[in-house]
């Protein structure tokens, strides 16, 4: 057909760029003196950002799991087909070391090494994420039992990725699972009903149905059940070391908004085998370790999804005209871009700040320790809850453009709000702050200390600080108002890192924004005198050619 149009004025694709070329990235494992990271980032990133991978991830997306629960003779077999490039995806960040390998790790900056890659790396593909995360998680929790660690975790930190369907110890790579969340408790994982029964060979036997498992396939699943002196925490394998399948019955394949390449499932144990994890009734202070670094990545993929959502605006608006004059140009454009510059730079920074404080306290820094249990709630409250309008900002800076699925914003738009689900929604993540503040209060002191580091630096961060100092000195109805405390709790800690650390423009336009008290409730109100300039050239990304 004879072209009517010579098409002019269109964005170029976001393709061969380096995801990990982002400021707060580098110069947070500058200043946490992982400098020698920074070339293994790299590499993460300029994966994340190829072609090769962009494209694997839409087909991983497009295509999603199936569910076989029979053969084609009848016989039960309960397996997940996903696309092929899911397991590239896998693959990939298996062996980029991005579920357990820092726990294998001699450096004392590897958590933080992986926070970085994972922050450059989960723009290829949410759903695949999950796993990795998970498996990520599962080793501190297993470290409870020693035995069940030493078989278990060379597995989980081995980068090799290993889909086949087999007992644990025939696979060099293992990947693992969550399986807690029953449709009578949701969150409330005390009211779970599936029953564990003790066997005379040491195991138990698990019966009962679970409402979320994700990742079906994966090689162990830790779950929680009722045993007899109550919510306990099992390793629950899907095939067991015989080489014969568990019994674990895959009822299901949950229809999602987005996260589609992941095989979120309903399954149902009758009578499965499961090895304790923990003492009987501790099973939500056992998980609990594996829910605080799921916890943390939930903040990581809401402060990573920011930041692919402001670099695709900032491309577009470089490359589109509009009335005479690039987008990029338009002082209330300039305005909205640098505003979501400035959430996507305080959101990196806090979450790798807490990949960073990961490392200290389990290098035995009980400070570390105490802080990173206080800032993880608080954060993964406000910086998940931030996300979602975030995502809508960022894509209605591509106009219609943004809206057709080919431009990949529908799909971050999606992804969005997942993270403030998991691990637990809003409401539950602020309200487990006042129970750290109840049980725990060096937690407080530490968190005071933290932002008290900044004092003096700025004044509208001063305030803030010392308003934040006065609301929790009030306990009276706190619960109620438990929401508003942890956001103001959140953005004093984001306001004092990057007084510490950010650049001056961004740290300049969130202190005068986010803690002035005049803060607007959509984004593109920042105040007059911002350098906008400077914000936005640090989330332009850079295109290779």
């Amino acid at each position: 057909m004879t072209p009517t149009h010579e098409v002019t004025n269109q964005a170029p694709p976001l393709i061969e760029h380096d995801a990990s070329d982002y400021p707060p990235y580098i110069e947070a494992l500058h200043r946490h003196g992982a400098a020698d990271a920074v070339e293994r980032v790299r590499a993460v990133g300029v994966a994340a950002g190829s072609r090769e991978v962009q494209e694997l991830g839409e087909l991983a997306e497009r295509h999603t799991p199936q569910l076989h629960t029979h053969d084609r003779h009848g016989h039960r077999i309960d397996r997940v087909e996903y696309d092929p490039a899911y397991h590239a995806l896998m693959r990939r960040a298996v062996g980029f070391g991005l579920h357990g390998a820092p726990w294998a790790s001699s450096s004392p900056h590897a958590h933080l090494e992986r926070a970085a890659g994972l922050s450059a790396w989960m723009q290829a593909d949410a759903g695949h994420v999950c796993p990795i995360s998970m498996t990520y998680a599962a080793v501190p929790a297993l470290r409870v039992d020693p035995e069940l660690a030493a078989r278990f975790e060379p597995g989980l930190s081995n980068r090799e990725y290993d889909p086949t369907v087999a007992a644990p110890a025939e696979k060099r790579g293992l990947i693992a699972g969550m399986s807690m969340t029953e449709k009578q408790g949701g969150s409330d994982v005390r009211a779970n009903t599936t029953r564990a029964v003790p066997a005379a060979d040491g195991s138990y036997r698990l019966t009962g149905h679970k409402w979320f498992t994700s990742a079906p396939m994966s090689d162990v699943l830790l779950t929680l059940a009722q045993a007899p002196e109550g919510l306990t925490c099992f390793v629950v394998p899907r095939v067991l070391p015989d080489g014969t399948a568990n019994a674990i019955a895959l009822q299901r394949l949950k229809d999602k908004l987005g996260n589609r390449s992941n095989a979120s499932s309903e399954i149902e144990y009758d009578e499965a085998h499961g090895w304790r994890l923990g003492d009987e009734g501790r099973g939500v202070r056992t998980i609990i370790e594996m829910v605080n670094m799921t916890r943390l990545d939930c903040t990581l993929g809401s402060a990573s999804g920011m930041r692919v959502g402001v670099q695709q605006a900032a491309h577009h608006a470089t490359h589109r005209s509009a009335f005479g004059a690039a987008l990029v140009d338009q002082p209330l454009m300039r305005n909205v871009l640098a505003d979501l510059a400035v959430e996507a730079e305080a959101s990196s920074t806090v979450a790798l700040w807490l990949g960073a404080l990961t490392d200290d306290a389990h290098a035995g820094d009980e400070r570390a320790a105490d802080l990173r249990r206080i800032a993880l709630a608080v954060s993964k409250y406000f910086v998940c809850k931030r996300a979602p309008m975030h995502a809508a900002e960022a894509l209605e800076c591509l106009g219609g453009n943004g809206y057709i699925e080919d431009s990949g914003m529908p799909r971050l738009y999606r992804e969005a709000p997942l993270m403030s689900i998991w691990e637990g929604s809003g409401n539950v993540a602020a309200l487990d702050t006042l129970r750290a503040m109840a049980r725990q209060p060096q937690t407080v002191q530490a968190f005071l200390e933290e932002l008290d580091a900044a004092s003096g630096a700025d004044r509208h961060l001063d305030a803030a600080v010392a308003r934040l100092k006065r609301s929790l000195g009030d306990p009276e109805g706190i619960e109620h108002r438990a929401r508003q405390v942890v956001g103001d709790m959140a953005m004093a800690l984001q306001g004092a890192l990057l007084v510490r650390h950010g650049h001056p423009a961004v740290a300049d336009a969130f202190t005068r924004s986010r803690l002035a008290g005049d803060w607007g409730t959509v984004f593109g109100t920042l105040p007059i005198g911002v350098d906008t300039a400077a914000i936005i050239e640090r989330a332009t990304p850079k295109v290779a050619g």
